[in-house]
This record gives C-alpha cells, sequence and structure tokens, in this order.
C-alpha cells in the first residue's frame, strides 16, 4: 500500500513550487538529468542524415532505456513511497512530489516519443521497402495466411486467465503485451435496484514474449509487418466461445525491479539461491507503471488502478497509430532485406603502440612496452589473444579475471574453461550481481567451477566493477606477470559498439598492485594504499578529492592548473562539491559526461569555471579518463568508476595512474578530441536542460569518425591548458 505524507503533499503539491526548490537547488536531480540524457539518445532517431533503419535503432534503444529507468529508479523510489521511508531528492523535493514531478516529465517524454513516431518516421515506411499494418489492412490471401499463422501458432500458446469471485487475480508479466478482455452472456444478470444488468467479467490474455513481436510478409517488394498484437486482438473471439466480447483493452505491466540481496556465510549456497529467488520477484514485483491503449475501458482501467496501487501519474496512454513496446523495432532494424541499409562498422585500426595485431606474440611484444587499447576503434583481439594464448601455454601458471557482463558466447569464458583443463591455477570473480546478467554470470560461473576455476560469486556488500586481469608466467627462472586494466568489460560484443580503453602491461608496480587488490577481493587482505591503482571502496572519493584539492592549492599560488574528466555518470556531491570549490579558486574544469550530470555549470558563484559536455553518438561513450594538470606534471588516471555513490561505497572499483609517456600522451588526445567534437556533443545549461554543441565556425569533427584516423603526431602534440 503507498504510503504518503499528506501535508507533505500539500506543502509541494503545485508544480510552480517544486519547479522553484529544484531550481534553487545547488543540484540536479539524478533522476531527472536522465530523462535529459534520453531525450539525446531520441536526438540520435530524429536525425535526418540518418537512415530510417538507424532512426529505428535508437528508437529501440531510447525505449529500452526508459523500460530499465521504470523498473529501477522509479522502482527504487517506491521502495521508499510504499513503506513511508524519507528520501529527499537532489531537487530538494521529498518523495512525494518528486514522485509526481518525475512521472510528469516521464509522461511528457513518453508522449513525445510516440508523436515523432506517428508524424515523423511512420510516414517514412513504404519509401523504406516496408510497412506495419493492422491485419484488416490486408488482401483476402495475406489475411488468409495471417489466420493460418493465428490458428497453427499462436492459438495454442494462449491461455486465458480469468478473474472474478472464484478466481484470484492472476500474476501478469512483465514488460509483455496483454489484453484485458470484458466478456458477458445471458446467464451472468444481477439485479440493481429494480433493474437486471448484465455481469461483466474479465479475462486477461499475455501474449507469449518466445513470439516474434511481428508476423512478416512479403508483397512485391515490400516487407509487411502485422504486430502480434494486432492478430491475436482479430481472433481473440475464438478463445472465448458462447459469450459476448465488450470489450478487449490492450496494455503493458512495467513492475519493480530494484532489489537488493541479503547474504550469508555460506556464499556459495545460499547467495546463490537467494539471488535466485530475487529474480522471480521481478517477474512479481511492485507495478510502477502500465501502458494503455487509447480510449481503453475505463472499468478495466480502474480495476487495474486498484490493483496495483496506481493513480493517474502512473498511466501512460500509447496513441491509436503509435505502437506499444518500440524495443521490438529491432526484428525491423535486424531483418535480412534491410542489411544493406545499416551502415557497415569501420575497419578497426591498429593501436597506435602496435603495428599489427595477429600473428604476433603477444607475450614478448609486452615484455618490451606497454600497449593502449582505444575500443571500439582498437579490435579488442590483442586481449583475447593473449588470454588465449595464456591458456594454452605451458610456462603459465595462474589466470586472475573479474567478471561483470560476458559476449553470449564469450571466447574469454572458453578460453579460461581451457586453461583450468590444461592444469593452470585459474580465479574468476563473477559479479552475479551485474543487473540483468544475473543469470547468465550465474550459468557461466558455474561451467567454470566444473572446469576446475576457483569461482568467486561476489563480495559481501559490494559489487565487483573493476576490471583488472593477471596473468603469471615462469620461463626458467624468469617470472612475468602481465595484467590488464580497463574501463570497460571483458566482453567481445560491446566492445565493438561501446567507446573504452585498457592498457596491457608487464610493468612490476602494476603487477604488484593488481595482485594484492586480488588478494582483497579472494582473502582478507587490506593494504594500507597502492602504488599506482586507486581504488574503492577504501579511497577513492577521498583520493579524488585530494587531487582536486591540489588544483585549487595551484590555481590560488598562481601556478597553471586544469581538470578534465571523462565519465559515464556524475552524482556524488562531496565530490562534486570539491569541484565548486576548485572553480571557485579558478581551476578552470572540464567534464565530458555522457548521461547523468548532477553538478550544475555556469552557476554564478558556485560553478563559475566548470563547462559539462555530453557526447551521444554511433558509439556509446563508455570509457573513464581522470586528467589532473599537477603544475604542468599531469596525472592522468583511467578505469571502471564513475562519480557516484554507488562506485565509492557500494562497489570495488579501480583507477590507474597511466605512467607510460606515450600513453599518457594517448589518453590526453582522446580528451582533447572528445572535447573538440561538434557533431555528437551537447553543451549543459546551468538549469540542467542541454543544447546540441555550437560549432561557432570550427571544421566538422565527429569523433566516432576521427579516432579511426588518429596519427601519432597529432597525440604528441595533444595539450589540453
Amino acid at each position: 500500500m503507498l504510503v504518503q505524507d499528506k501535508n507533505v503533499s500539500k506543502f509541494f503539491g503545485g508544480s510552480f513550487k517544486a519547479n522553484s526548490f529544484i531550481e534553487k537547488s545547488d543540484y540536479v536531480s539524478r533522476d531527472l538529468s536522465w530523462l535529459n540524457f534520453n531525450n539525446r539518445v531520441l536526438d540520435q532517431a530524429k536525425n535526418e542524415r540518418r537512415t530510417i533503419f538507424e532512426r529505428l535503432k535508437f528508437m529501440a534503444i531510447t525505449a529500452s532505456n526508459l523500460d530499465e529507468f521504470f523498473m529501477i529508479r522509479v522502482g527504487s523510489l517506491y521502495n521508499y513511497l510504499d513503506y513511508g521511508r524519507r528520501r529527499v531528492d537532489y531537487s530538494g523535493l521529498r518523495e512525494v512530489p518528486f514522485r509526481e514531478k518525475l512521472l510528469k516529465e516521464s509522461k511528457a517524454f513518453f508522449q513525445s516519443v510516440n508523436d515523432y513516431y506517428v508524424d515523423h518516421l511512420k510516414p517514412l515506411f513504404e519509401s523504406s521497402g516496408f510497412s506495419i499494418r493492422k491485419v484488416d489492412e490486408l488482401t483476402e490471401d495475406q489475411e488468409n495466411r495471417v489466420r493460418k499463422y493465428f490458428e497453427k501458432t499462436i492459438y495454442p500458446m494462449l491461455t486465458p486467465m480469468a478473474y472474478d469471485s472464484y478466481h484470484t487475480f492472476p500474476v501478469l508479466m512483465n514488460n509483455v503485451l496483454i489484453y484485458g478482455v470484458v466478456t458477458k452472456s445471458p446467464g451472468d444478470m444481477i439485479s440493481v435496484g429494480k433493474k437486471e444488468k448484465f455481469n461483466r467479467k474479465i479475462s486477461f490474455v499475455q501474449i507469449p514474449p518466445n513470439l516474434p513481436k511481428f508476423y512478416e510478409l512479403e508483397a512485391d517488394d515490400q516487407i509487411i509487418f502485422i504486430p502480434i498484437e494486432e492478430i491475436v486482438g482479430k481472433y481473440i473471439d475464438r478463445l472465448f466461445r458462447n459469450v459476448t466480447i465488450q470489450d478487449a483493452c490492450l496494455f503493458r505491466l512495467t513492475r519493480n525491479g530494484d532489489f537488493s540481496v541479503e547474504e550469508s556465510d555460506d556464499i556459495e549456497a545460499n547467495f546463490l539461491e537467494e539471488m535466485k529467488r530475487k529474480l522471480k520477484t521481478r517477474r512479481t514485483g511492485r507495478a510502477v507503471r502500465v501502458e494503455m491503449s487509447a480510449n481503453s475501458n475505463k472499468w478495466v482501467l480502474n480495476l487495474l488502478k486498484d490493483r496495483w496501487d496506481l493513480d493517474e501519474f502512473n498511466v501512460f496512454w500509447v496513441p491509436k497509430n503509435s505502437l506499444f513496446d518500440f524495443t521490438r523495432l529491432w526484428q525491423i532494424v535486424g531483418h535480412r532485406a534491410f542489411s544493406d541499409q545499416i551502415p557497415a562498422p569501420h575497419e578497426q585500426v591498429n593501436p597506435l603502440s602496435l603495428t599489427q595485431v595477429s600473428n604476433i606474440d603477444i607475450f614478448e611484444v609486452l615484455k618490451n612496452k606497454d600497449v593502449l587499447l582505444h575500443h571500439p576503434y582498437n579490435s579488442i583481439e590483442p586481449l583475447i589473444h593473449l588470454i588465449e594464448k595464456a591458456a594454452e601455454d605451458p610456462d603459465v601458471l595462474l589466470i586472475k579475471l573479474t567478471v561483470y557482463r560476458l559476449a553470449k558466447n564469450s571466447r574469454i569464458v572458453e578460453a579460461l574453461h581451457k586453461a583450468a583443463e590444461n592444469g593452470k591455477h585459474v580465479s574468476v570473480l563473477f559479479e552475479v550481481k551485474a543487473r540483468f546478467d544475473e543469470e547468465n554470470n550465474m550459468q557461466q560461473a558455474q561451467h567454470l567451477q566444473k572446469a576446475g576455476c576457483f569461482v568467486i560469486y561476489g563480495i559481501s556488500r559490494y559489487k565487483t566493477h573493476t576490471k583488472l586481469l593477471l596473468i603469471v608466467r615462469k620461463q626458467g627462472q624468469q617470472i612475468t606477470s602481465y595484467v590488464h586494466m580497463g574501463s570497460g568489460n571483458y566482453n567481445e560484443d560491446t566492445s565493438k559498439l561501446y567507446s573504452d580503453i585498457g592498457i596491457m602491461s608487464t610493468n612490476e608496480v602494476y603487477a604488484q598492485d593488481v595482485s594484492e587488490f586480488f588478494n582483497v577481493i579472494t582473502g582478507h587482505s587490506s593494504p594500507k594504499s597502492y602504488k599506482r591503482l586507486i581504488t574503492a571502496p577504501t579511497e577513492m572519493r577521498q583520493k579524488l578529492i585530494e587531487l582536486l584539492e591540489i588544483e585549487s592549492k595551484n590555481a590560488r599560488s598562481g601556478m597553471p592548473s586544469g581538470v578534465v574528466i571523462k565519465i559515464n555518470s556524475l552524482q556524488d556531491k562531496e565530490v562534486i562539491d570539491a569541484l565548486y570549490a576548485a572553480s571557485q579558486h579558478g581551476v578552470p574544469i572540464k567534464l565530458i559526461v555522457r548521461g547523468i550530470c548532477c553538478l550544475r555549470p555556469g552557476r554564478i558563484g558556485l560553478s563559475d569555471n566548470i563547462e559539462v559536455y555530453s557526447i551521444v553518438g554511433d558509439y556509446l561513450e563508455h570509457s573513464r579518463i581522470y586528467y589532473f594538470h599537477n603544475n604542468n606534471d599531469p596525472k592522468v588516471y583511467g578505469g571502471s568508476a564513475d562519480i557516484m555513490v554507488r562506485s565509492f561505497d557500494r562497489r570495488l572499483e579501480s583507477l590507474f595512474l597511466i605512467t607510460d609517456e606515450k600513453l599518457k600522451q594517448e589518453a590526453i588526445n582522446i580528451l582533447v578530441y572528445s572535447l573538440k567534437d561538434n557533431c555528437n556533443s551537447y553543451t549543459m545549461l546551468e538549469d540542467g536542460r542541454y543544447t546540441v554543441k555550437k560549432a561557432n565556425g570550427a571544421p566538422t569533427f565527429n569523433i566516432h569518425h576521427e579516432f579511426f584516423k588518429v596519427t601519432q603526431t597529432e597525440v604528441q602534440n595533444a595539450k589540453l591548458f
């Protein structure tokens, strides 16, 4: 039952008062900032320079983002609302008025997405070789084919679930399409006063999620896509014999998917069982949103609202000519008939520190120099080659690796499996709490455990988000440790889509730090500090604040200063306050924050010297790079951590100091290029909104193209301040 503080609701009730609080706050709401980010993703679908299929791809991404936002962020908010727990948002609003503000903004965004689809994208379908049609818009022959598909494939999979005085309310699945079917029959008469009325009954028909979202037909030079719910709706009377269907309302339910896991001493048994149990709650969790077809039956709507404790803020209306669940557009985007309409990925180039990536002895290469990989511009192949070679090499003694998200058919997992079979010591920390990858990670972990790998299923209260690899090799009397430290997952698939950096090295100082960190993860070791790593949850927040304070001190002393940080999200108040303080001391600060940013740039007296940019384009900007000018002796870090409370307090994270001068320059150049981009970049305004970054007469510069052409000379000359 939703618990609301009526006095709080009354005090903050007006949107004017809510907006006033938001404007006065020195911080931007995390969730409102996220909605701004998804608007920038939607901009990619609006980009008329892209093909219709690219634009539909971004529509699907936008919808997937919004689904996850409701499951996790809105779900988390309801964890406070439902149990009367206090929560004050960065905007300054309490939980009740913030819910209203957030859901109003979410509905406005949802409406804008649907309007753009109907008004701007749908009219382009016919000329692009396809259409989305209803059954009634088909020819007689086409409709016969659809009817046979329904009878042979769909009909046997449908199960009407009645709800009445004899049947309990059924458990309806998360994020699937459902019909609420209202029926009446002559035998269902009830007395209302002196009159008799039909007693309405309702049954729910869930459309199985393992069916294709569209049924496909070919006609001349066109591919016709018929939404599966249109077919079910056309023939739904086959499920209800000898009764009258009064209405059939289509809706889609989103449930709270945010949960925590209570851990016990028996980590291997009880923890995994608890994870499996919690994962099931995503299918039955608290309802946080219901998408309804336009003009749905009010009786059905009120029934659902009452059953799930929802109000109008939670109801999202799908316009008549629009489409439920834009994530289904992947079926069109990935259709073989349109494969030539999606631009082919650019051929990856060699890392600047490698003249070639194949037919090399990676062990010998790394003995002589460190290598920086910048994905997706550089292939992940050298890293995979290192792991696969280590699995086969008789001189390799051990392999240790952290895993957060894996590719579906992971070569890395197979290499580790083979290494264990070959008698090597293999330790793998699988983060089984990696959101939406929990089940896959548990399966892969058990697969490796059966092969003889030492598998660790997460660490106590923390998520392991760090990206570290350690390989120890013995040749004769010589021991060499090979390390990889990165910002991205050990995932071959996302390495082609995400912008990430990683360093491969045999530097003994790195190796000692990484080895110590693995000892912390797997045992009870607790080193006071590392030489080149900054780690969380022990010291990262404080170390970053100290680095900012050095810049402040230098600025106050009249020495050169400056900070450039490229991350995914910026939310931690303590570091934001340190950035504000540095700005007030005259430190120029440039932040490249792809998604959430809770800092307000350019506020007079608070953040005059801070600029914030966001890059959203062909690749997902995932790399984390921290630059501190340090009086002309720059300190540059890369790694897994964003500036988030969860990164500092609830995760095992690491940032690594880049000491090799050539690699440091490569990292600096990534920041230089990112600030130079004027094709994918947005400038954040003081009020939290974003505007497309102006070129101001500069030549077109698209980093998602330029990084494929970067030269050593450009890298050597790269300078930030």
